[in-house]
């Protein structure tokens, strides 16, 4: 399966909208997803790292389980 870029696009522009930025490595199986904030971001503004890795799965092709998920800070550690 292929990254649906329209979806993963629109992803990334309602995450610009609250200052981070998505980067995606797809690589097989696997994938590697990194947020980073940029200096107006808002941490309460990211859903659990659990949460973005089911909306991104459908996206990219890659089951959830097998997403790396980065984000600036664990904000919703615990």
């Amino acid at each position: 399966m292929t990254t649906d870029q329209a979806q993963f696009a629109a992803l990334q522009q309602s995450l610009e909208a609250d200052d981070y930025h998505l980067s995606l490595e797809v690589t097989g199986d696997d994938a590697v997803a990194t947020i980073t904030a940029g200096p107006d971001a808002c941490a309460e503004c990211l859903v659990p790292k659990d949460l973005m890795k089911r909306m991104l799965s459908p996206m990219i092709g890659v089951d959830a389980e097998r997403i790396e998920m980065n984000y600036p800070v664990d904000v919703h550690a615990g």
